[in-house]
C-alpha cells in the first residue's frame, strides 16, 4: 500500500511540473505569436522604394503605417551619379513602385529599374515648372533640387498621394489625411524660413555653396546664389571655376560660404581662404543625416541649413 501511495505521489508531482511549465511558457508563446503576426503584417504591406533618403522621409509622412517605405541610398550617399550595387537590386525585390525625383537628378534610375525587374516608376516633379541652371555646362537644363523649397515640397506631397493610391486605392482617405497634416507642417516651415531669412541684411543675401542646389530656396526667399559647380554629377573642380567664384565672393563681399555633406569641402575651404570669406559649415541637400545627426528629416534639414545661413550671413 505504501508503494502505491509513493508511486501516485510521483505521478502527481510530475504532472504538477508539467502544468507549471505550460503556464510559464504561455507568455512566451503568446509573444512569439504577436511577433509573427506583426512580421506578417509588415510583409503584407505594399512596399515603396524611393531613390534617396529625403524622398523616403516625405513618403513615410504620407504613407503612415499602411506602406513600408525604404530608400535605395543610405544617409550620406551622393545621389546624382550613384553607383548601385547588387544589394540595392536585392532591396528592390517585391517593391510595388519606385519613387524618383526626376528633372535629371537620378541619372542611374533607368538602369536600376531594368536590373530590378522593371518595377513601375513614379516621378514626383512631373508637372512642375522647373527653374533652369544658368551658365556652365548645364546651362538651360532644369535644376533638380525642387524639394529644397518648402513651397515646392508641398507639390511633392500631392504627388505622393497619387502614387500611393495607385498601389493601394482603398487607403486614399488615409493618405489624404496624412498629406494634409504634413503639408501644414511644410506651410509652417515656409513661414518659419521666410521670417528667419528676412533677418539677413539685404546686401548680404548671397548664398554660396559647392553645388547649385539652393536655386529654389534662393528664388523663393529673396536670395542670390553662387556655387563651385552646377550639379554634383559635374563636380570637377577646375581653376576657372574656383577663380570665377573667388571673384564673385570678393565683388559681393560675401562673409561666409558653405558646402554640402555628400561632397568634399576641401576646394571650397581653399576658395574661402583665397577670397577672405569664412567657411560656415556643412549643408544637407541630397541626403539626410543619420538619426543622431542634425538633419534626420526634411524639416530638420531645412532648419539646420537656415541656421547656418543666418549665422554666416548676418555677420
Amino acid at each position: 500500500m505504501s508503494n502505491f501511495i509513493s508511486s501516485l505521489f510521483l505521478i502527481l508531482k510530475k504532472k504538477s511540473y508539467l502544468i507549471l511549465l505550460l503556464v510559464l511558457s504561455m507568455p512566451i508563446i503568446g509573444a512569439c505569436n504577436i511577433i509573427n503576426r506583426e512580421e506578417s503584417n509588415v510583409a503584407s504591406k505594399p512596399f515603396v522604394l524611393t531613390t534617396f533618403t529625403v524622398l523616403a522621409d516625405m513618403a513615410r509622412n504620407v504613407a503612415g503605417n499602411r506602406l513600408t517605405v525604404k530608400s535605395v541610398t543610405k544617409p550620406g550617399a551622393e545621389i546624382h551619379g550613384y553607383q548601385f550595387t547588387p544589394s540595392d537590386i536585392i532591396r528592390a525585390k517585391g517593391a510595388s513602385i519606385i519613387i524618383e525625383n526626376g528633372l535629371g537628378l537620378e541619372s542611374w534610375i533607368s538602369r536600376f529599374t531594368i536590373s530590378a525587374g522593371n518595377v513601375p516608376r513614379f516621378v514626383l516633379s512631373e508637372g512642375m515648372e522647373p527653374l533652369l541652371i544658368e551658365g556652365d555646362v548645364y546651362a538651360g537644363k532644369p535644376n533638380p533640387h525642387a524639394w529644397m523649397s518648402p513651397k515646392r515640397a508641398i507639390s511633392y506631397v500631392d504627388r505622393l498621394v497619387e502614387a500611393f493610391v495607385k498601389i493601394d486605392p482603398s487607403g486614399k482617405s488615409y493618405y489624404l489625411k496624412n498629406a494634409k497634416n504634413y503639408k501644414e507642417k511644410l506651410e509652417a516651415l515656409d513661414k518659419e524660413l521666410s521670417d528667419s531669412l528676412a533677418l539677413v541684411p539685404l546686401n548680404k543675401r548671397v548664398l554660396v555653396s559647392c553645388e547649385g542646389a539652393f536655386t529654389y530656396l534662393a528664388h523663393d526667399y529673396g536670395m542670390d546664389e553662387e556655387y563651385l559647380w552646377p550639379v554634383n554629377s559635374e563636380s570637377q573642380v577646375t581653376p576657372r571655376r574656383m577663380t570665377n567664384l573667388i571673384s564673385k565672393i570678393k565683388e559681393k563681399s560675401v562673409p561666409t560660404i558653405f558646402c554640402e555633406s555628400t561632397v568634399s569641402s576641401k576646394a571650397q575651404k581653399e576658395v574661402a581662404k583665397a577670397s577672405g570669406a569664412k567657411f560656415g559649415g556643412i549643408f544637407y541637400v541630397d541626403s539626410l543625416s543619420d538619426s543622431n545627426g542634425p538633419a534626420p528629416t526634411l524639416l530638420e534639414m531645412q532648419r539646420h541649413n537656415v541656421r547656418l545661413i543666418i549665422k554666416g550671413l548676418s555677420q
